[in-house]
This record gives structure tokens, C-alpha cells and sequence, in this order.
């Protein structure tokens, strides 16, 4: 085994590792007398320590203050979606009145496209991956038939065309122009959620424009993750949760992102809620509605305070750590685990996820030699001794070592569980 992937070195890069305190601001499970080795920050992010300190915050402002909680003191009620605003912003690459933290990623979806997907005869089509995340043909399909077409003529699903199941960039091109014409609408993952594939889209921005389409992303396994132009790139739309990278808790309030180009478009319909209407007159209670400058402007009730509370300590860790420094070592943790299991694993476990760094994040997709039944098998064994990763179907284990509270000492601890359950 060359010296660079034994683990001594591992334990050498841990010790040395910039990043390596942030570790200790995370509640990391217990295993037996020890800690889980866990990997499933592209799921559920840990609990940040300053979670709980941010949710008692707002619990002794209400017990103190009551409703006067809303207009008093610096983290009042009133405003405190904007609290996280400039610091979501910073990991998105946006602008801060381009985004806002509200509802659930499905939910952001569907009010995303009540904008953005405007149908015709002429132009009905939307355009995703196959093999999406089910909120996300679950809602495009609702959509679709909302306006009164038939998802069979009016969804088109790009196939995969390379091995293990992902999608060129060359095969995406070739599918928005042959249907160029008819589409309505591009929505898009920033990173495929069973194979771990990270897309560019920028490019994928420029297809959809040539041919007179909107484009929309769904970055929740993206953001947090890999680095975000979304002010740059320009897309119309991008939806994301909290609850994975971002480390916000389950069912954490979601994020959405509207260009700025279309902030004082009045044209454009929307679901209006009066958290939506502008703050100046919103306690005026009129009867019109009068959209907020922003994506604030496409909020519908008042935000959730204590959902909205862990969101806030994790955001200040992400400002401390930098996107910059998470993204580098995230490559290099990616980066060892891959050449980790096809130095030691070559015939127990096949890498799916793109080899090259800027097409994959923390993410690397496994399949187990043997099938599913020996993919849940080793799924299974790995829990039984404190090692964590999750099970996609119909044959994936995903490993997501995650640069905030991953070491690199974890990586070896996995592989030798592997090792182990496989008799070698």
C-alpha cells in the first residue's frame, strides 16, 4: 500500500487539517463506548452544538416577551428570516435579496414553478433527468396535468448514456435542442442524488436560454456541498433544503432563490401569502396584494422562528470555515476514499460516481459486487458496527464524508469495515 493512503498518513492530514476543530462543534453520535463513524451528512446533517443555544434564544424571547417578541430587540420575530440571508447568500453565490428561507423544498417547488412554468400549446414541455428524485417528477407531472396537458407527451426525462448510470453534458445538450421548440421549462439537480453527479450549470443554463427556455435547479444535495454561482449563472429559479449539508435538523425550513431580474416583474403570477406583501404596508391589511422586492416576495405565511433558530448557528460555522476551505477538503476526503476502495476493494465494491473531482462532491455512490442482496447485507453489517452511510434503491450505498466533521481517519475505519464483513 503506497504511504500516502495508509492510516498513519490519515491520522498526519487529520492532525494538520485547518478544518480540523469545527469537528468539535457537532453532537456526533455514540456507538457502544465510542462514537458512530457517520456519513450521512448528504441526508441528515448533525446537530450543530449552537443549534440548541439558537432555539432557547427564541423559547426565553417568547416566554419573556410574547407577542412584543415580534418587534423587539435585534433578532425580532418580525425580521428574523433576514438573519440568514446574507450568509445563505455567501454559500449560494447570491445576492442577499435573491434568496430567502421559507417552507419545504416541495413546497418551494411548486410555488417556483406557479412562476416559472407557464405553459402553451406550442411550448408545454418540461425537462429532467430520469431517475429524479421522486418530489420532484411527483411534483412536475402534478404540474403538468395542473395546466391541462398529459405528463406522457409533455415530460421529457433525459436518459442516462454513460456507464453507472450518469448523464453527459453532451447528452443534456442534445435533448434540450431536440426539443428546443417545445420547452417550457429545464429543471435540473445541481447533484444527482442517487449517483452523486455534479452538474454544470452553467452550461446547462446557456442550453435552456439558447432555446428560449426557463431553467430551474434543485440544489438539496448541493448547497452546502460544492460551490454555487447562482447570481452568475443566472438561472430564473433554484429550490434546496436545510436538513442535509446545511445541518439545520429534520424537516428543516427550506431555501429558494429568484434572480434579481425578475424582482419587480408584477407580471409574473404568483401564490401571494401576505408574508409576500411588502413590509411597509403589510400591517395595513388591505385587500391588495403588493409583492415584496426580492425573493421575499414569493413568501406565503409568517416564517417558522424555531425552525429558522439551528439554520442560524450552522450558517455561522459555514461563514468561519468558508466555502473555499470546505470545498478543498472535501475534494481530498472524496478524493482518498475513491482511491481507498480501488486500491482495497476492487472486487467487492464499484465506484458509480464520476472519477473527476469537479463532477462529484462529498458523495461517493458504491455498488456491492453480488447484487442487492449482498448490498444489504453490507449495508446492514456496517450499521451493526457503528459505521454509517444509507441505502438507495435498487442497489447503492452512499458515503458522504462530510468536510465540517468528517476526518480522514474515517475513511480507513470504513474501508476495514468492509475488509472485514468481506473476509479479506
Amino acid at each position: 500500500m503506497s504511504d500516502l493512503l495508509s492510516r498513519t498518513h490519515a491520522i498526519a492530514l487529520d492532525a494538520a487539517d485547518p478544518l480540523r476543530a469545527f469537528r468539535r462543534e457537532f453532537l456526533i453520535p455514540r456507538h457502544g463506548s465510542g462514537e458512530q463513524t457517520y456519513f450521512v451528512g448528504n441526508s441528515l446533517g448533525l446537530q450543530p452544538r449552537g443549534a440548541q443555544g439558537a432555539v432557547q434564544e427564541v423559547m426565553k424571547q417568547w416566554a419573556d416577551l410574547a407577542v412584543e417578541g415580534h418587534f423587539t430587540g435585534p433578532t425580532q420575530w418580525l425580521s428574523y428570516h433576514r438573519l440568514v440571508s446574507a450568509q445563505l447568500a455567501s454559500v449560494v453565490g447570491a445576492l442577499p435579496s435573491e434568496v430567502v428561507a421559507m417552507n419545504t423544498l416541495s413546497v418551494n417547488l411548486h410555488l417556483m414553478m406557479v412562476s416559472f412554468y407557464r405553459p402553451s400549446a406550442q411550448r408545454p414541455v418540461i425537462l429532467m433527468e430520469a431517475g429524479a428524485f421522486p418530489t420532484d417528477r411527483h411534483a412536475v407531472e402534478a404540474q403538468i396535468r395542473f395546466h391541462g396537458f398529459d405528463p406522457a407527451d409533455c415530460l421529457v426525462e433525459v436518459q442516462p448514456d454513460e456507464p453507472n448510470g450518469t448523464i453527459s453534458l453532451a447528452a443534456i445538450e442534445k435533448a434540450i435542442s431536440q426539443h428546443g421548440p417545445r420547452l417550457a421549462l429545464v429543471l435540473w439537480p445541481g447533484v444527482q442524488y442517487r449517483t452523486g453527479q455534479v452538474f454544470d450549470l452553467r452550461a446547462i443554463t446557456g442550453f435552456a436560454r439558447l432555446h428560449g427556455a426557463r431553467v430551474g435547479f434543485d440544489l438539496a444535495h448541493s448547497v452546502g456541498n460544492v460551490p454555487l454561482q447562482l447570481h452568475d449563472i443566472a438561472p430564473d429559479f433554484a429550490v434546496w433544503c436545510h436538513y442535509k449539508y446545511l445541518n439545520s435538523g429534520p424537516g428543516a425550513v427550506a431555501g429558494a432563490f429568484v434572480h434579481e431580474r425578475h424582482h419587480r416583474d408584477t407580471t409574473l403570477p404568483r401564490f401571494a401569502g401576505w408574508w409576500g406583501h411588502e413590509e411597509a404596508t403589510r400591517f395595513q391589511m388591505a385587500p391588495e396584494f403588493r409583492p415584496a422586492v426580492g425573493a421575499e416576495g414569493w413568501q406565503l405565511s409568517n416564517p417558522p422562528i424555531l425552525g429558522l433558530a439551528p439554520l442560524r448557528a450552522s450558517l455561522d460555522l459555514f461563514e468561519r470555515a468558508g466555502m473555499d476551505a470546505l470545498r478543498a477538503k472535501s475534494e481530498a476526503l472524496t478524493g482518498r476514499l475513491d482511491a481507498l476502495v480501488r486500491q482495497r476493494l476492487p472486487q467487492v465494491l464499484e465506484v458509480i460516481t464520476p472519477s473527476e473531482t469537479e463532477r462529484r462532491g462529498c458523495q461517493l455512490s458504491l455498488r456491492v459486487a453480488g447484487g442487492r442482496s449482498q448490498g444489504r447485507a453490507l449495508f446492514e453489517y456496517l450499521q451493526s458496527v457503528g459505521v454509517l452511510g444509507d441505502w438507495r434503491e435498487p442497489d447503492v450505498i452512499r458515503i458522504s464524508p462530510t468536510p465540517l466533521y468528517n476526518r480522514y481517519v474515517d475513511l480507513h475505519h470504513f474501508v476495514e469495515e468492509v475488509e472485514a464483513w468481506a473476509g479479506l
